[in-house]
């Protein structure tokens, strides 16, 4: 089984060892590396448009965050699952090494990120620039999962995204929905998706954890840094061929050309540029 050219759902039984209970989450909220925490609160305007803001935990201890969580529209991402914490890492990384297996794929590296959501969370239309495998462990949530073509992904904005010039999400419209899969997910299932699709998520009303897997390949990482070679040669006014008809000699070399690029820091990192931040405190307040 190759690559999916749609999104493929399956059962795991990683929700089963009791990890994402809230007794759990708490002492893994209080003991989590701090520098591992993104902490991001998503407000939408009338038109639908997005408001990032960032924060940090502040005093909230672990029991806090948790509420902070369940009662507001926050995403939290503790990074680096892989490292911080073996327990659910061990399971999920056995889980992959089959999957990988079956769709005949050789990682280079992968890592996780826990993802503890408010019922009301949407995130935005977005784009991973590696593969994904999403466990999820607690909640429901819907996928919407779109072609990864010219239509729904544009090239420049893949650019922009992997050289992280901009903090804007990728342009999206509702009638965009009518070309998505709608994937439901339930506690105990996991769903894969065709690599760079673009996707949002909405949480159906509830408190949602989900771990997500990101793997790299050779091919993954080439084509990577090629699309960061053709976005600071697009700011010099050049053209790019599109990726898809770049041979992999010429992807390689690009990719040769990216590691120059980010030693000489040809692109600004602008994603840190964000207008509004806050801080949980040590009790509950309104975080968005």
């Amino acid at each position: 089984m190759p690559l999916p050219s749609e999104p493929l759902v399956f059962s795991h039984d990683v929700a089963g060892l009791g990890l994402a209970t809230d007794a759990a989450l708490a002492q893994l909220l209080d003991r989590y590396p701090e520098e591992l925490f993104d902490i991001n609160a998503y407000s939408y305007d009338a038109d639908g448009q997005v408001s990032l803001a960032t924060g940090s935990r502040g005093r909230a201890d672990g029991a806090t965050l948790l509420d902070e969580i369940k009662a507001g529209r926050l995403w939290v991402n503790l990074r680096d699952v892989q490292d911080a914490h073996p327990d659910l890492w061990e399971p999920i990384a056995g889980s992959f090494s089959d999957l990988a297996d079956r769709m005949k794929v050789r990682p280079i590296k992968t890592t996780g990120q826990l993802i503890l959501s408010s019922p009301t969370t949407r995130v935005p239309y977005h784009f991973d620039a590696a593969g994904v495998v999403l466990y999820h462990l607690r909640g429901r949530k819907r996928l919407f999962v779109y072609p990864p073509d010219d239509a729904h992904l544009p090239q420049a904005g893949m650019e922009q995204t992997i050289m992280r010039t901009t903090t804007e999400e990728l342009p999206y419209n509702r009638a965009m929905d009518a070309n998505a899969w709608t994937v439901d997910l339930e506690a105990g299932q996991a769903v894969t998706w065709p690599l760079y699709a673009p996707h949002r998520v909405e949480n159906l009303g509830e408190f949602n954890v989900s771990l997500s897997l990101d793997f790299q390949t050779w091919d993954t990482r080439i084509t990577r840094g090629a699309h960061f070679a053709n976005g600071v040669m697009r700011g010099w006014g050049v053209t790019p061929a599109p990726m898809h008809r770049t041979p992999v000699v010429a992807r390689a070399a690009l990719w040769a050309c990216s590691l120059a690029m980010k030693k000489a820091n040809l692109a600004q990192n602008r994603i840190k540029d964000i207008e509004r931040s806050f801080e949980l405190g040590a009790g509950r307040r309104a975080a968005a």
